[in-house]
Protein backbone atom coordinates (compact mmCIF):
# COMPACT_ATOMS: atom_id res chain seq x y z
CA UNK A 1 0.00 0.00 0.00
CA UNK A 2 1.43 3.30 -0.86
CA UNK A 3 1.73 6.05 1.83
CA UNK A 4 -0.88 8.17 1.97
CA UNK A 5 -0.56 11.79 2.19
CA UNK A 6 -1.32 13.44 5.94
CA UNK A 7 -4.46 15.74 4.73
CA UNK A 8 -5.66 12.56 2.89
CA UNK A 9 -5.30 10.47 5.75
CA UNK A 10 -7.46 13.30 7.90
CA UNK A 11 -10.02 13.68 5.55
CA UNK A 12 -11.02 10.14 5.44
CA UNK A 13 -10.66 10.01 9.38
CA UNK A 14 -13.12 13.32 9.79
CA UNK A 15 -15.56 11.69 7.33
CA UNK A 16 -18.77 11.51 8.76
CA UNK A 17 -18.02 12.25 12.03
CA UNK A 18 -20.90 14.10 14.23
CA UNK A 19 -21.87 14.88 17.48
CA UNK A 20 -23.95 12.10 18.77
CA UNK A 21 -26.97 11.79 21.43
CA UNK A 22 -27.49 14.97 24.38
CA UNK A 23 -28.13 14.78 27.80
CA UNK A 24 -28.59 16.63 30.26
CA UNK A 25 -25.96 18.32 33.35
CA UNK A 26 -25.54 19.98 36.31
CA UNK A 27 -24.02 23.10 35.87
CA UNK A 28 -21.03 22.10 37.43
CA UNK A 29 -20.71 19.34 35.42
CA UNK A 30 -20.85 21.44 32.29
CA UNK A 31 -17.75 22.72 32.36
CA UNK A 32 -15.88 22.01 28.75
CA UNK A 33 -18.85 20.44 27.29
CA UNK A 34 -20.87 21.76 24.20
CA UNK A 35 -24.37 23.01 24.07
CA UNK A 36 -26.90 20.70 21.90
CA UNK A 37 -29.23 23.45 22.23
CA UNK A 38 -30.01 27.62 22.12
CA UNK A 39 -30.36 28.63 25.64
CA UNK A 40 -32.65 31.23 26.72
CA UNK A 41 -32.92 33.78 29.95
CA UNK A 42 -35.25 33.05 32.66
CA UNK A 43 -35.29 36.31 34.18
CA UNK A 44 -34.24 39.59 33.62
CA UNK A 45 -30.71 40.68 34.98
CA UNK A 46 -31.11 43.22 36.60
CA UNK A 47 -34.17 42.43 37.86
CA UNK A 48 -34.46 46.33 38.84
CA UNK A 49 -32.86 49.65 38.49
CA UNK A 50 -30.33 48.99 40.96
CA UNK A 51 -27.88 51.51 42.26
CA UNK A 52 -24.05 51.32 40.60
CA UNK A 53 -22.57 53.67 43.88
CA UNK A 54 -22.75 53.76 47.50
CA UNK A 55 -24.45 57.33 47.94
CA UNK A 56 -27.87 58.69 48.11
CA UNK A 57 -31.24 58.09 46.27
CA UNK A 58 -32.64 61.50 45.01
CA UNK A 59 -34.94 63.08 42.64
CA UNK A 60 -32.70 64.72 39.78
CA UNK A 61 -35.11 67.93 40.50
CA UNK A 62 -34.32 68.56 43.74
CA UNK A 63 -30.38 68.83 43.50
CA UNK A 64 -30.97 70.71 40.45
CA UNK A 65 -29.21 73.79 41.87
CA UNK A 66 -26.16 73.25 44.34
CA UNK A 67 -25.29 72.67 47.49
CA UNK A 68 -29.03 71.41 47.83
CA UNK A 69 -30.07 69.98 51.46
CA UNK A 70 -32.32 67.08 51.33
CA UNK A 71 -33.84 64.80 54.39
CA UNK A 72 -32.72 61.05 55.02
CA UNK A 73 -35.90 59.01 55.30
CA UNK A 74 -34.52 55.60 54.77
CA UNK A 75 -31.94 53.12 53.77
CA UNK A 76 -31.46 50.61 50.71
CA UNK A 77 -29.24 47.77 50.56
CA UNK A 78 -28.58 44.58 48.40
CA UNK A 79 -31.47 42.72 49.27
CA UNK A 80 -33.16 44.86 51.73
CA UNK A 81 -34.55 47.94 49.45
CA UNK A 82 -36.43 50.68 50.47
CA UNK A 83 -39.87 50.00 50.84
CA UNK A 84 -41.28 53.43 50.71
CA UNK A 85 -41.11 56.50 48.16
CA UNK A 86 -39.25 59.28 47.36
CA UNK A 87 -40.78 62.21 48.07
CA UNK A 88 -39.91 66.22 47.07
CA UNK A 89 -36.66 67.29 49.42
CA UNK A 90 -36.08 63.58 50.46
CA UNK A 91 -33.22 61.46 49.75
CA UNK A 92 -32.31 57.41 50.77
CA UNK A 93 -28.77 56.16 52.13
CA UNK A 94 -28.30 53.57 49.74
CA UNK A 95 -25.52 50.74 48.90
CA UNK A 96 -24.19 49.31 45.47
CA UNK A 97 -26.88 46.85 44.32
CA UNK A 98 -29.21 47.66 46.51
CA UNK A 99 -33.17 48.90 44.48
CA UNK A 100 -33.66 52.10 43.17
CA UNK A 101 -36.67 52.97 45.61
CA UNK A 102 -39.19 54.72 44.02
CA UNK A 103 -39.97 58.07 43.26
CA UNK A 104 -36.36 58.72 42.89
CA UNK A 105 -34.37 58.71 39.64
CA UNK A 106 -30.56 59.17 40.12
CA UNK A 107 -27.57 58.46 42.58
CA UNK A 108 -25.16 61.21 44.57
CA UNK A 109 -22.11 59.77 45.50
CA UNK A 110 -21.19 59.95 48.72
CA UNK A 111 -17.80 61.26 47.97
CA UNK A 112 -20.52 64.65 46.99
CA UNK A 113 -22.40 64.70 50.31
CA UNK A 114 -22.04 65.57 53.73
CA UNK A 115 -24.16 64.19 56.34
CA UNK A 116 -25.78 65.84 59.85
CA UNK A 117 -28.39 63.53 61.33
CA UNK A 118 -30.92 62.90 59.41
CA UNK A 119 -29.73 65.57 56.86
CA UNK A 120 -27.95 65.65 54.02
CA UNK A 121 -26.21 68.67 51.57
CA UNK A 122 -25.08 67.74 48.28
CA UNK A 123 -22.17 70.20 47.86
CA UNK A 124 -20.57 69.20 44.91
CA UNK A 125 -20.81 67.34 41.53
CA UNK A 126 -23.36 66.26 39.89
CA UNK A 127 -26.45 63.32 40.37
CA UNK A 128 -25.57 60.98 37.26
CA UNK A 129 -28.54 58.34 35.69
CA UNK A 130 -25.15 56.37 34.96
CA UNK A 131 -24.53 55.72 38.24
CA UNK A 132 -28.16 53.21 37.97
CA UNK A 133 -28.30 49.91 36.34
CA UNK A 134 -31.23 50.15 34.40
CA UNK A 135 -33.54 47.15 34.67
CA UNK A 136 -32.95 44.68 32.00
CA UNK A 137 -29.54 46.09 30.89
CA UNK A 138 -27.45 43.16 31.30
CA UNK A 139 -30.68 41.12 29.19
CA UNK A 140 -34.21 40.25 29.45
CA UNK A 141 -36.52 37.32 30.04
CA UNK A 142 -36.54 35.41 27.18
CA UNK A 143 -33.47 36.22 25.54
CA UNK A 144 -31.04 33.51 23.63
CA UNK A 145 -27.66 34.45 25.07
CA UNK A 146 -26.01 31.02 24.54
CA UNK A 147 -26.41 29.20 21.20
CA UNK A 148 -26.20 25.65 20.14
CA UNK A 149 -22.54 24.71 19.66
CA UNK A 150 -20.86 26.99 22.31
CA UNK A 151 -18.11 25.93 24.15
CA UNK A 152 -19.09 25.98 27.73
CA UNK A 153 -16.13 27.54 29.60
CA UNK A 154 -16.23 29.40 33.12
CA UNK A 155 -17.91 32.69 31.24
CA UNK A 156 -20.71 30.98 29.29
CA UNK A 157 -21.51 29.07 32.76
CA UNK A 158 -21.11 32.14 35.02
CA UNK A 159 -24.12 33.69 32.58
CA UNK A 160 -26.26 30.38 32.17
CA UNK A 161 -26.21 30.51 35.64
CA UNK A 162 -27.38 34.00 35.94
CA UNK A 163 -30.05 33.21 32.97
CA UNK A 164 -31.34 30.96 35.56
CA UNK A 165 -30.47 27.63 34.66
CA UNK A 166 -29.34 25.05 36.98
CA UNK A 167 -29.04 22.33 34.08
CA UNK A 168 -27.85 22.64 30.69
CA UNK A 169 -28.71 20.14 27.19
CA UNK A 170 -24.95 19.04 25.94
CA UNK A 171 -23.45 16.63 23.45
CA UNK A 172 -22.37 13.32 25.17
CA UNK A 173 -18.97 12.78 25.34
CA UNK A 174 -17.66 10.37 23.34
CA UNK A 175 -16.05 7.23 24.93
CA UNK A 176 -12.92 6.54 23.70
CA UNK A 177 -11.19 2.93 24.42
CA UNK A 178 -7.45 2.67 24.62
CA UNK A 179 -5.61 -0.93 24.68
CA UNK A 180 -2.13 -0.78 24.83
CA UNK A 181 -0.82 -4.65 23.08
CA UNK A 182 2.67 -6.17 23.29
CA UNK A 183 4.21 -8.77 25.41
CA UNK A 184 6.87 -6.25 26.57
CA UNK A 185 4.91 -4.13 28.17
CA UNK A 186 3.95 -3.51 32.05
CA UNK A 187 2.18 -1.01 33.61
CA UNK A 188 3.56 2.09 35.27
CA UNK A 189 4.48 1.63 38.66
CA UNK A 190 5.65 -1.99 38.04
CA UNK A 191 9.03 -2.76 37.96
CA UNK A 192 9.95 -3.80 34.21
CA UNK A 193 11.66 -6.94 33.58
CA UNK A 194 14.79 -7.13 31.43
CA UNK A 195 13.29 -7.56 28.18
CA UNK A 196 10.23 -5.08 29.23
CA UNK A 197 9.18 -0.95 29.28
CA UNK A 198 6.79 0.55 30.96
CA UNK A 199 3.63 1.03 28.96
CA UNK A 200 3.26 4.96 29.01
CA UNK A 201 1.21 5.55 25.68
CA UNK A 202 -2.30 5.05 27.26
CA UNK A 203 -2.13 7.64 30.02
CA UNK A 204 -0.89 10.37 28.03
CA UNK A 205 -3.28 9.25 25.03
CA UNK A 206 -6.18 9.48 27.89
CA UNK A 207 -5.16 12.74 28.73
CA UNK A 208 -4.91 14.11 25.03
CA UNK A 209 -8.92 12.06 24.94
CA UNK A 210 -10.00 14.00 27.74
CA UNK A 211 -8.70 17.38 27.02
CA UNK A 212 -10.33 17.26 23.87
CA UNK A 213 -13.89 16.83 25.10
CA UNK A 214 -14.38 12.91 25.28
CA UNK A 215 -14.21 9.90 28.17
CA UNK A 216 -11.04 7.83 27.99
CA UNK A 217 -11.89 3.90 29.20
CA UNK A 218 -8.40 1.79 29.46
CA UNK A 219 -8.49 -1.45 28.30
CA UNK A 220 -5.28 -2.66 29.63
CA UNK A 221 -2.45 -4.50 28.17
CA UNK A 222 -3.35 -6.92 25.53
CA UNK A 223 -0.71 -9.91 25.44
CA UNK A 224 0.73 -10.86 21.77
CA UNK A 225 -1.74 -13.54 21.52
CA UNK A 226 -4.91 -13.47 19.33
CA UNK A 227 -7.37 -15.12 21.90
CA UNK A 228 -6.31 -12.28 24.22
CA UNK A 229 -6.19 -9.50 21.83
CA UNK A 230 -10.17 -10.71 20.84
CA UNK A 231 -11.27 -10.61 24.73
CA UNK A 232 -9.79 -6.85 24.71
CA UNK A 233 -10.87 -6.09 21.58
CA UNK A 234 -14.51 -7.01 22.67
CA UNK A 235 -14.12 -5.36 25.58
CA UNK A 236 -14.06 -2.10 23.54
CA UNK A 237 -17.91 -3.17 22.66
CA UNK A 238 -20.05 0.01 22.96
CA UNK A 239 -17.79 2.83 22.69
CA UNK A 240 -17.43 5.42 20.08
CA UNK A 241 -13.91 4.65 19.21
CA UNK A 242 -11.08 2.13 20.29
CA UNK A 243 -7.32 3.38 19.88
CA UNK A 244 -5.01 0.55 19.90
CA UNK A 245 -1.56 1.00 20.37
CA UNK A 246 1.38 -0.94 19.28
CA UNK A 247 1.31 -3.66 16.53
CA UNK A 248 0.33 -1.27 13.53
CA UNK A 249 3.40 -2.65 11.18
CA UNK A 250 2.55 -6.00 8.61
CA UNK A 251 5.60 -7.38 10.39
CA UNK A 252 5.53 -11.19 11.13
CA UNK A 253 5.21 -10.12 14.97
CA UNK A 254 2.06 -7.81 14.14
CA UNK A 255 -1.15 -9.35 15.23
CA UNK A 256 -3.45 -5.91 15.90
CA UNK A 257 -4.64 -6.27 12.31
CA UNK A 258 -6.02 -9.84 11.69
CA UNK A 259 -7.46 -9.11 15.25
CA UNK A 260 -9.26 -6.08 14.37
CA UNK A 261 -10.46 -7.62 10.55
CA UNK A 262 -11.33 -10.57 12.89
CA UNK A 263 -13.33 -8.36 15.50
CA UNK A 264 -15.29 -6.74 12.44
CA UNK A 265 -13.72 -3.88 11.58
CA UNK A 266 -13.12 -2.74 8.04
CA UNK A 267 -9.38 -1.34 7.58
CA UNK A 268 -9.13 1.79 5.47
CA UNK A 269 -5.03 2.31 5.13
CA UNK A 270 -2.06 1.80 7.68
CA UNK A 271 0.60 3.74 6.27
CA UNK A 272 0.93 7.63 6.74
CA UNK A 273 3.27 9.61 4.67
CA UNK A 274 4.43 11.59 8.22
CA UNK A 275 7.37 11.26 10.37
CA UNK A 276 6.70 10.22 13.41
CA UNK A 277 4.12 7.68 12.67
CA UNK A 278 4.22 6.23 9.11
CA UNK A 279 2.81 2.57 10.80
CA UNK A 280 -1.03 4.06 11.51
CA UNK A 281 -3.95 2.14 10.99
CA UNK A 282 -7.98 3.56 10.53
CA UNK A 283 -10.92 1.55 9.93
CA UNK A 284 -14.51 1.45 11.01
CA UNK A 285 -16.79 -1.11 12.93
CA UNK A 286 -20.59 -1.07 11.86
CA UNK A 287 -23.04 -2.89 14.83
CA UNK A 288 -26.59 -1.89 16.16
CA UNK A 289 -25.75 1.17 18.00
CA UNK A 290 -23.91 2.94 15.25
CA UNK A 291 -20.63 3.00 13.15
CA UNK A 292 -17.36 2.66 15.93
CA UNK A 293 -13.74 4.29 14.46
CA UNK A 294 -10.67 3.09 15.13
CA UNK A 295 -7.29 4.23 15.22
CA UNK A 296 -4.59 1.98 15.29
CA UNK A 297 -1.17 4.13 16.79
CA UNK A 298 2.05 3.21 16.87
CA UNK A 299 3.80 1.44 20.14
CA UNK A 300 6.46 4.27 19.79
CA UNK A 301 5.52 6.63 22.13
CA UNK A 302 6.70 10.54 20.79
CA UNK A 303 5.02 8.50 17.31
CA UNK A 304 1.75 7.74 19.23
CA UNK A 305 1.15 11.10 20.57
CA UNK A 306 2.11 13.08 17.77
CA UNK A 307 -0.87 10.71 16.01
CA UNK A 308 -2.35 11.49 18.74
CA UNK A 309 -2.13 15.26 18.49
CA UNK A 310 -3.01 15.00 14.31
CA UNK A 311 -5.43 12.57 14.07
CA UNK A 312 -7.15 11.58 17.46
CA UNK A 313 -8.00 15.31 18.91
CA UNK A 314 -9.99 16.80 15.73
CA UNK A 315 -11.68 13.45 16.03
CA UNK A 316 -12.52 13.43 19.37
CA UNK A 317 -13.49 16.87 19.67
CA UNK A 318 -15.68 16.90 15.86
CA UNK A 319 -17.53 14.12 17.88
CA UNK A 320 -17.97 15.97 21.27
CA UNK A 321 -19.43 18.52 19.30
CA UNK A 322 -16.51 21.11 19.31
CA UNK A 323 -14.26 22.63 16.55
CA UNK A 324 -12.13 20.22 15.58
CA UNK A 325 -8.45 21.89 15.31
CA UNK A 326 -6.89 20.27 12.08
CA UNK A 327 -4.85 23.11 11.22
CA UNK A 328 -1.42 24.54 11.84
CA UNK A 329 -2.37 27.35 14.24
CA UNK A 330 0.19 29.93 13.39
CA UNK A 331 3.17 30.91 11.45
CA UNK A 332 6.51 32.00 13.68
CA UNK A 333 9.82 32.21 12.23
CA UNK A 334 12.53 29.76 12.77
CA UNK A 335 15.16 30.58 15.48
CA UNK A 336 17.98 28.46 13.38
CA UNK A 337 18.17 26.68 10.09
CA UNK A 338 16.63 23.61 9.35
CA UNK A 339 17.83 20.81 6.78
CA UNK A 340 15.40 19.65 3.68
CA UNK A 341 12.63 17.31 4.54
CA UNK A 342 12.07 14.03 2.74
CA UNK A 343 9.24 12.34 1.16
CA UNK A 344 7.39 12.61 4.54
CA UNK A 345 5.12 15.57 5.99
CA UNK A 346 7.33 16.24 9.50
CA UNK A 347 6.40 17.17 12.31
CA UNK A 348 9.26 18.74 14.76
CA UNK A 349 9.43 19.06 17.96
CA UNK A 350 9.50 22.42 19.03
CA UNK A 351 9.57 25.65 21.65
CA UNK A 352 8.61 29.05 21.20
CA UNK A 353 10.58 32.09 22.68
CA UNK A 354 11.25 35.66 22.46
CA UNK A 355 13.98 36.96 20.43
CA UNK A 356 16.58 39.56 21.70
CA UNK A 357 14.32 42.43 20.37
CA UNK A 358 11.49 41.26 21.63
CA UNK A 359 10.03 39.15 18.87
CA UNK A 360 8.39 35.46 18.96
CA UNK A 361 10.03 32.91 17.13
CA UNK A 362 10.13 28.77 17.31
CA UNK A 363 13.28 26.25 18.01
CA UNK A 364 12.95 23.02 17.04
CA UNK A 365 14.66 20.48 19.30
CA UNK A 366 18.02 19.71 18.85
CA UNK A 367 17.47 16.09 18.59
CA UNK A 368 14.65 14.94 16.25
CA UNK A 369 14.63 11.09 17.16
CA UNK A 370 11.76 9.89 17.52
CA UNK A 371 12.80 7.29 20.82
CA UNK A 372 12.77 10.44 22.65
CA UNK A 373 9.82 11.16 24.77
CA UNK A 374 11.87 14.15 26.83
CA UNK A 375 11.80 16.77 23.92
CA UNK A 376 8.21 15.97 23.54
CA UNK A 377 7.37 16.97 26.96
CA UNK A 378 9.34 19.99 26.75
CA UNK A 379 8.14 21.00 23.84
CA UNK A 380 5.14 23.40 22.99
CA UNK A 381 4.14 23.10 19.55
CA UNK A 382 5.40 21.04 15.98
CA UNK A 383 6.93 22.69 13.28
CA UNK A 384 5.29 21.18 10.29
CA UNK A 385 6.96 20.37 7.01
CA UNK A 386 5.61 19.18 4.11
CA UNK A 387 6.99 17.07 2.36
CA UNK A 388 9.83 17.51 0.19
CA UNK A 389 10.69 20.97 1.45
CA UNK A 390 13.41 22.60 0.97
CA UNK A 391 15.65 23.66 3.50
CA UNK A 392 15.08 26.92 5.26
CA UNK A 393 17.30 29.33 6.61
CA UNK A 394 16.85 31.05 10.20
CA UNK A 395 13.93 33.96 10.03
CA UNK A 396 12.13 31.85 7.32
CA UNK A 397 8.63 31.41 8.90
CA UNK A 398 7.24 28.16 9.29
CA UNK A 399 3.77 27.10 10.06
CA UNK A 400 3.42 25.29 14.03
CA UNK A 401 0.51 23.73 15.78
CA UNK A 402 0.31 23.58 19.57
CA UNK A 403 0.74 21.06 21.70
CA UNK A 404 -1.92 21.75 23.39
CA UNK A 405 -2.98 18.74 25.86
Amino acid sequence: MALLPVDEALARIMEGAAPGASETVDLLAAAGRVLATDVSAKLTQPPFDASAMDGYAVRDVDVALLPASLVVVGEAAAGRGFGGRVGAGEAVRIFTGAPLPSGADAIVIQENVTRDGDRITVTDGTPDAGHVRPKGGDFADGDVLLVKGRRLDARALTLAAAMGHARLEVYRKPVVAILATGDELVPPGTKPGLDQIVSSNPIGLAAMVSAAGGEPRLLGIAADRPDDLAAKIRAAAGADMLVTIGGASVGDHDLVAPALRSAGVSLDFWKIAMRPGKPMMFGRKGGIDGVQRVLGLPGNPVSSLICGRVFLMPLVARLAGRAADVAPTAMLPLAVAIETNGPRQHYMRARREITADGRWCVRPAPSQDSSLMSPLADADCLIVRRSGATAAEAGTHVAILDLDF
